[in-house]
């Protein structure tokens, strides 16, 4: 239980962080920047994890230094995703 809310908590940060270093309007407010950083926490932890073992699992970024530079990446990435598949419907 605690590591979910330490995962809400690192994904909450990283998405507002990742949000402010995106480039152009994401839209969205502060809900979707949360959902987007715990996602993004999630993706980037996987990734890392990835990179760091060979073995793909979900897995959240650790609450530490290195872990929340891992969450911000994958929420840029999540939120470039989000950026694609909504401009794509909004056309």
């Amino acid at each position: 239980m605690l590591n979910l809310i330490a995962w809400i908590i690192l994904g909450i940060l990283a998405g507002a962080i990742a949000k402010a270093i995106y480039p152009g309007r994401q839209g969205g407010g502060i809900i979707a920047t949360m959902i987007l950083g715990i996602i993004g926490s999630l993706i980037g932890g996987s990734l890392f994890n990835l990179l760091y073992t060979g073995n793909l699992a979900i897995t959240g970024a650790g609450f530490s230094i290195p872990g929340l530079i891992v969450a911000i990446i994958g929420a840029i990435v999540a939120i470039f995703i989000w950026s694609l598949i909504t401009r794509r419907s909004a056309v």
